[in-house]
């Protein structure tokens, strides 16, 4: 069945591969930008039209509050990280939030041994969560959807792959912070940083690792995705960085694969539920992915997929309720 997004992943182009050792992106072209018009979060905190905060002066894991003084709709997207406050958090959905209003945000914990306020507000880290962790929780979050409509997490599941990842990055933090793996391999993210540069009518990304796909990420503006490519390339060439062993692939092998993947995208199931600010929130499953996508006036306005290993896609045995916990221990 034709829709919003699988028009939107049929119509984008791919880019000349552009390769560093192991590591593959393609950029995602549009032939046109899209009509609505927002702001990132980025550049709204920038110029002072957006305040994140805690909920409250006690606070709460699982929220955050957005404060929107500005008359146009800011993206947030799924995975993007605030530091400050009590501890840093991810988004665990992409959301359109509307002007001039106040959201709370559902978030996940990115930093396990702090809950003491270093500032009043939060600020942008400059990091989007890696992608294999993306995965794993745009599925739970599905779960929760599914099972209570909220836009909730398994926070243990997320802080499990952070100490996974700082592990294999040999990424010491006295609080078991993701910002701290990042800041500990900066060097080396740089350096291959460099190979994937922004392109003319770039709007999104399609990564792959040793000639496998990891996954991808497009936007409707490209004005909008030039602010968020740095970070967006850097979560998908971090945990690429630490796969050591993996090897190159042949330039027809990594270009067949990328087409594979955006046709297996296109062949999922898809399920829609209510967006928290503007527009609807469509959750995707398939044999070996798993995505979100964005919807506003026929826009996607963010859409995001990724693979799944048969390891992450056997559902948990334990009830999602079970599973969730809320505190920083």
């Amino acid at each position: 069945m034709e829709n919003a997004v699988t028009d939107r992943l049929r119509s984008v182009k791919l880019g000349e591969a552009q390769t560093y050792k192991h590591l593959t992106i393609f950029p995602l072209i549009a032939a046109a930008d899209g009509q609505f018009q927002y702001r990132t979060l980025g550049e709204a905190i920038g110029n002072g039209d957006v305040t994140v905060t805690e909920v409250s002066a006690g606070g709460s894991v699982p929220e955050l509050r957005l404060i929107n003084r500005g008359n146009t709709p800011v993206l947030v997207i799924d995975g993007e990280e605030l530091a400050g406050a009590k501890q840093n958090r991810v988004l665990n959905t992409s959301i359109l939030i509307r002007e001039v209003s106040e959201t709370n945000i559902p978030v996940s914990c990115t930093e396990q041994g702090r809950w003491s306020y270093v500032s009043k507000t939060f600020s942008e880290s400059g990091n989007i969560m890696t992608h294999r962790s993306r995965s794993r929780k745009t599925r739970s979050v599905l779960r929760s959807l599914e099972s209570s409509g909220s836009y909730s997490s398994d926070q243990g599941e997320v802080w499990g792959e952070i100490a996974e990842l700082q592990a294999k990055a040999g990424a010491a933090s006295p609080t078991s912070a993701m910002s701290d793996i990042y800041k500990a391999r900066e060097e080396d993210l740089r350096q291959c940083a460099g190979s994937f540069k922004h392109v003319a009518g770039q709007v999104g990304l399609l990564a792959l690792i040793g000639g496998v796909p990891a996954g991808l990420d497009m936007v409707s503006l490209t004005s909008a995705y030039t602010r968020l490519h740095p970070k967006l390339v850097r979560s998908y060439i971090l945990e690429g960085l630490l796969d050591s062993n993996e090897q190159p692939a042949a330039p027809d092998s990594v270009l067949n694969e990328a087409r594979k993947f955006l046709d297996q995208i296109a062949s999922g199931e898809e399920r829609e539920f209510p967006s928290i600010g503007h527009g609807t929130d469509r959750r995707f499953k398939g044999r070996g992915f798993t995505g979100a996508a964005l919807v506003h006036e026929g826009e996607v306005i963010h859409a995001a997929f990724f693979r799944m290993e048969q390891s992450q896609e056997a559902e948990p045995g334990a009830s999602y309720g079970s599973r969730r916990r809320y505190f920083c221990e």
